[in-house]
């Protein structure tokens, strides 16, 4: 597809029914000037008519047309024109969790930098980004939402072409006021990815019926009833308790079964090394963990022997995307090396990212395996992200998969992260790298091509 870009500007004549582009942009989009026309930006459309202007290098707009388009003067998009429709576009709407900081410079707290990373990939590609919240989106007419022009500034805008779900909170995405901005945004044709969390027993469950998948399958179920368990334990003497709605490692238990018939669970912490607590019985420990059976909804998983770095676990994040012809594709995947005396490795609980090679070298691993789970690392989240596409009906576009490589070369899933951390998953990469990452520009590309621009 052949592109084309034009700036933005403020147009003298403010009359809104008139828009003046160059005209050599009007023969080459064939535009009719001259005659009425739908002009769209994002849900906002409008009849005008096109006129051409001498010398004129940019398309103006009336002040009050770009207002109520969505658009800031300055900016440079994409413009296509099909079905008697000119386009400007795509229009990106970012759904942020809330605003938590009062100060202007960074008005989204630590994400800010990520936002502003947004923006500019936005910039490069000819797309305009927003960022708004669940406060923000109560009337579907007309979003209130949040733009950098020199400076971060609040205005309204028109539903966007494509929504990027950045919610950070389950109770929130889940609620009637979002459910209910979801379906009509949808209905107005707007797409929405990453639209909804993901949980660890619904993931294995829906790659259990892809036949391709389960060489990466570690046994997992649903925990259901302590029989559940104790079949568990007769394959495998180590199991893990992950609960289905949780993230970065918080509330995993670690059980490990002992020769005598006792057991040992290392609980998962906040901070500092794992809490541990022995049971002399099946019985007892079925009885301690009780409270919390009750509780939570465990995913039930047959722990794996990890490779390690220095006695320290190693698992891999892998962040898939999908790319700007639509196809999922790897952006990078890193290497976690577990904190001291902890089990997981996620950032949050003390670990270390490391490039995969240096990890693999450093692993007690040998040299033949490193270079099967190198190419294997690969292929699995590729795969993966394909099943999660093929067996959930949602729509996904990035999607954060930790994997594990066992001491017989094997690499298995962990876990499955649909809203990926913008620190957790950052490639390791020199520093005179472009600032905006490529999972940013991944985004920003994927929408484009959403929008059909």
């Amino acid at each position: 597809m052949t592109r084309m870009k034009v700036r933005i500007a403020i147009s003298r004549d403010r009359d809104e029914t008139f828009v003046y582009l160059p005209r050599t942009l009007i023969k080459k989009l064939k535009l009719p000037e001259g005659l009425p026309i739908r002009l769209k930006a994002g849900a906002y459309e409008q009849y005008v008519r096109v006129m051409s202007a001498p010398r004129l290098t940019d398309m103006r707009l009336s002040e009050g047309l770009l207002d109520r388009a969505g658009l800031e003067a300055g900016s440079q998009l994409c413009i296509r024109y099909k079905d008697r429709t000119l386009a400007l576009g795509p229009l990106i709407g970012v759904l942020l969790r809330g605003v938590p900081s009062k100060n202007p410079e960074r008005p989204f707290g630590n994400i800010t930098s990520f936002c502003q990373e947004l923006i500019q990939a936005g910039e490069q590609y000819g797309a305009q980004v927003f960022f708004f919240t669940p406060s923000g989106a109560a009337d579907t007419a007309s979003l209130r939402g949040w733009t950098f022009s020199g400076r971060w500034k609040q205005r309204r805008f028109p539903l966007p072409d494509v929504v990027y779900n950045r919610l950070t909170s389950r109770i929130i995405e889940g609620s009637e006021a979002i459910q209910t901005f979801m379906r009509e945004a949808k209905s107005q044709g707007v797409h929405i990815f990453n639209e909804r969390y993901l949980n660890k027993a619904e993931v294995f469950e829906a790659l259990g019926k892809e036949r391709g998948l389960s060489p990466y399958l570690p046994e997992s179920y649903l925990y259901r009833n302590s029989a559940m368990m104790k079949a568990m334990f007769n394959r495998h003497p180590v199991l893990f308790l992950k609960p289905i709605m949780s993230s970065l490692g918080k509330g995993i238990i670690r059980i490990r079964k002992h020769a005598g018939g006792t057991f040992t669970c290392h609980f998962a912490s906040p901070s500092g090394p794992p809490r541990e607590a022995a049971y002399p019985s099946f019985a007892k420990l079925i009885s301690g963990l009780s409270g919390k059976l009750k509780s939570n909804k465990y995913l039930l998983q047959e722990g794996l022997d990890l490779i390690t770095v220095k006695g320290s676990p190693v698992d891999f994040r892998a962040l898939v995307q999908r790319n700007g012809e639509g196809q999922w594709s790897i952006t990078s995947i890193v290497a976690r090396i577990a904190g001291s005396q902890n089990f997981v490795s996620n950032l949050a609980r003390g670990g270390r990212l490391s490039p995969v090679p240096e990890a693999l070298a450093q692993s007690n691993l040998n040299g033949m395996l490193q270079k099967k789970v190198r190419a294997e690392l690969s292929k699995g989240a590729l795969e993966i992200a394909k099943g999660i596409e093929t067996q959930i009906d949602a729509h996904f576009a990035e999607l954060g998969i930790d994997l594990a490589a066992d001491t017989r070369g094997r690499v298995l899933l962990l876990e499955i992260n649909s809203k990926p951390s913008k620190e957790d998953n950052t490639p390791l990469a020199p520093s005179d790298e472009p600032k905006i990452r490529p999972s940013v520009r991944r985004v920003v590309q994927y929408a484009r091509f959403l929008g059909q621009f």
